[in-house]
């Protein structure tokens, strides 16, 4: 773990390059540019308002009352989902696709996924301010609460990276798992509460259902979410707190693995 902060603090210049580049890439060549960071979540929000506020409208008794309120919901766990997803599915590729940096110089290996999540980070946090507009001008209540994302941001942080270090290894090595990771990713998807609520009746009346989806730790950082953004609540910090120790091992392990085989990456690449 201190080799990983020290690549952190010798590396901060070369991360914060990368991380800018790749925002920059992004959106290269059109015509609103980095504008897209903030428009697609907001158009993303206006068609869920549409469909799930007026056509669609869900039974669940929680979210009666206000057309709006499922829509708000759904987003407030689909932004982190999106952030999480694009880590995980990016891992799978990208020591493949900067196979000749690695070729060329000596490039240091693990810089890669950090700046794949802290700049997947960064598109999570443009998409934000949207939703806390949104709600402000729907008038959907905000509560100091709010803050606390801060500290789920922080697990999700870590346990993204963890899972970016273990797969950007492995996919080095196994090139199937790109394949494999697109269908587990969509099946995550699901068994994580972000288009239905914990409180989902089948959930409450099958004990080893709620138990599964308290297995996801996916689960819980999206909770952390939901409490502080769209209920106005104190977030789930006692399961929080066992997914970062859950992250922090994931992530000892998934450095160490990475390490371990960072000298087959040339080779495979």
């Amino acid at each position: 773990m201190k080799n990983l902060l020290k690549i952190y603090l010798d590396y901060r210049m070369l991360i914060k390059t990368l991380v800018s580049r790749e925002l920059k890439a992004r959106y290269r060549g059109s015509i609103l540019g980095f504008f897209w960071s903030f428009l697609n979540p907001l158009l993303l929000l206006v068609v869920y308002t549409v469909v799930f506020g007026f056509i669609l409208r869900p039974r669940d008794p929680a979210f009666a009352g206000n057309p709006f309120n499922y829509a708000l919901f759904l987003f407030s766990g689909l932004l982190p989902w999106i952030w999480f997803s694009a880590c995980v599915l990016e891992a799978t590729t990208i020591i493949l696709i900067n196979g000749n940096i690695l070729k060329k110089v000596m490039f240091p290996a693990e810089v890669l996924p950090i700046v794949s999540v802290t700049a997947n980070f960064v598109h999570f946090i443009f998409g934000i301010p949207i939703l806390i507009i949104f709600e402000l001008v729907l008038g959907h209540p905000i509560t100091p609460y709010i803050f606390l994302s801060i500290i789920v941001m922080l697990i999700q942080y870590i346990f993204s990276l963890a899972l970016s270090f273990i797969l950007s290894a492995l996919s080095a090595n196994f090139r199937d798992l790109q394949h494999l990771m697109a269908n587990i990713v969509t099946l995550w998807f699901f068994s994580t509460p972000i288009i239905y609520p914990m409180t989902f009746g089948v959930i409450n009346q099958h004990k080893w259902l709620k138990l599964i989806l308290y297995l996801n730790p996916m689960t819980h950082i999206v909770e952390g979410y939901q409490q502080a953004f769209y209920y106005g609540g104190m977030i789930p910090y006692k399961r929080l707190g066992v997914t970062l120790i859950v992250s922090l091992i994931l992530l000892w392990f998934g450095y160490w693995l990475f390490d371990r085989l960072r000298d087959t990456f040339v080779e495979e690449a």
